[in-house]
């Protein structure tokens, strides 16, 4: 074989390997080149959302139904007001449905679990999930634990 053609497959293997790298880190951080497409917006209110950031996954029994689409402070109430775009495929989430902020793995990401709820009434565009549950942030928690091992001599 002649060089030539040694160093055209190098090249192209080359690629190849930076192509796939590119495609698994464009996978594993969840951005996608899909415009948004059908899908609509429910909001939920949080007293904390210590973590959770735009574009976090919103999902139901460990499957991706939607995103974080915006996050906003409400200065009447003094809470978070977090604007998820689900999937209009996943059209069947019940009006009682409760979202909660969760946490992938200890110290990992955090994200938006749904719960179904037992309504016969769904959610639609711009409704709002009323049972929440805020994120856990684990300083709060150490300090809890601290405070109350102490104070009990």
């Amino acid at each position: 074989m002649s060089m030539r053609v040694i160093e055209i497959c190098v090249g192209a293997f080359v690629a190849l390997g930076l192509a796939a790298l590119a495609w698994l880190a464009i996978s594993v951080s969840g951005l996608s080149f899909n415009g948004p497409g059908d899908e609509y917006l429910v909001s939920a209110r949080f007293s904390n959302v210590a973590g959770l950031k735009p574009r976090a996954k919103v999902t139901s029994a460990g499957v991706t139904v939607g995103r974080v689409a915006e996050i906003r402070l409400d200065p009447e109430i003094g809470q978070a007001e977090v604007i998820m775009a689900i999937e209009s495929r996943f059209d069947q989430f019940p009006l009682d449905s409760a979202a909660s902020i969760l946490t992938a793995g200890l110290l990992g990401e955090k994200y938006i679990g749904i719960r179904f709820g037992a309504e016969f009434d769904m959610l639609m565009d711009g409704d709002e999930i009323m049972d929440t549950q805020s994120s856990l942030v684990l300083e709060d928690l150490i300090g809890r634990f601290l405070l109350n091992s102490s104070g009990g001599d």
